[in-house]
């Protein structure tokens, strides 16, 4: 626990970061979780804009700062890949 006055702050402040990070986190890995259900379950329309919705919430993830640019692009990239794949 800390004593000195900065370091308390720092905690409160941390733990707003880890919050929102975490929320941020939580739907983009959602998005992603409903693209790959709809791409099982052969539908193709709502993969479309599941994919669209999926990677703008990783987009948003990458512009916030919760994940690095080259994991942004890595993760839409496997999931245009599948998108592609289900589609063929």
């Amino acid at each position: 626990m800390p004593n000195i006055k900065s370091a308390k702050k720092r905690v409160k402040v941390i733990e707003k970061k880890t919050l929102r990070n975490n929320m941020i986190k939580s739907a983009y890995k959602t998005a992603i979780k409903k693209f790959e259900q709809a791409i099982e379950a052969g539908n193709m329309e709502e993969a479309k804009t599941l994919f669209s919705e999926a990677t703008k919430k990783i987009d948003q993830a990458c512009t916030k700062g919760v994940i690095v640019k080259n994991t942004a692009a890595r993760k839409k990239s496997s999931l245009s890949k599948k998108l592609n794949a289900a589609m063929a």
